[in-house]
């Protein structure tokens, strides 16, 4: 199991593009992913269940891989998500 956790700083919140963009990297991966705040969690290979989670600016965020490539999954993820300013 791998994990990290950030703020979201993308002035709206994961909208659907950053959404997107997160899902694309999560699925390229075997590992089960999920995408924790306080008080919801889905799976972030889908994007329907991340828009249903409505994260907004400044929620904190848990990311989570469960796998054989776990540490690569997380590394990924946190590189989008950085490169396109959503943490």
């Amino acid at each position: 199991m791998a994990s990290f956790k950030a703020v979201i700083i993308d002035p709206v919140g994961m909208h659907a593009r950053p959404a997107a963009l997160v899902v694309g990297e999560a699925s390229k991966y075997s590992s089960d992913i999920s995408i924790k705040t306080a008080d919801k969690e889905g799976n972030l290979k889908s994007i329907m269940n991340v828009m249903a989670l409505a994260i907004k600016t400044g929620t904190e965020v848990e990311i989570i891989a469960n796998g054989s490539d776990a540490d690569n999954a997380i590394a990924g993820i946190q590189k989008v998500m950085k490169d396109n300013k959503v943490i």
